[in-house]
């Protein structure tokens, strides 16, 4: 199982490409991870490390995130 959430989405390509607001939703990356064999416990504890560690934004409704710089450098 995937230790990170940079782990889990590189391997679904298509679930973290951001529309053009940069909005990366919630289901298309939940949706691969879970089908994977991971957990919805495990998707959320993943979510939670990413804003912690401040690579990702979670916008109030928390139907999408968004990659902040330090975020986006992990993939530069």
């Amino acid at each position: 199982m995937p230790t990170s959430p940079r782990a889990s989405w590189s391997r679904s390509p298509t679930a973290s490409k951001p529309c053009r607001t940069a909005r990366i939703y919630i289901e298309p990356v939940n949706a691969p991870f879970l089908a994977a064999g991971g957990s919805g416990n495990d998707f959320r504890a993943g979510i939670a490390r990413a804003i912690a560690q401040g690579w990702l934004w979670r916008h109030e409704s928390g139907t999408y995130v968004k990659f902040t710089d330090s975020g986006a450098a992990l993939f530069g």
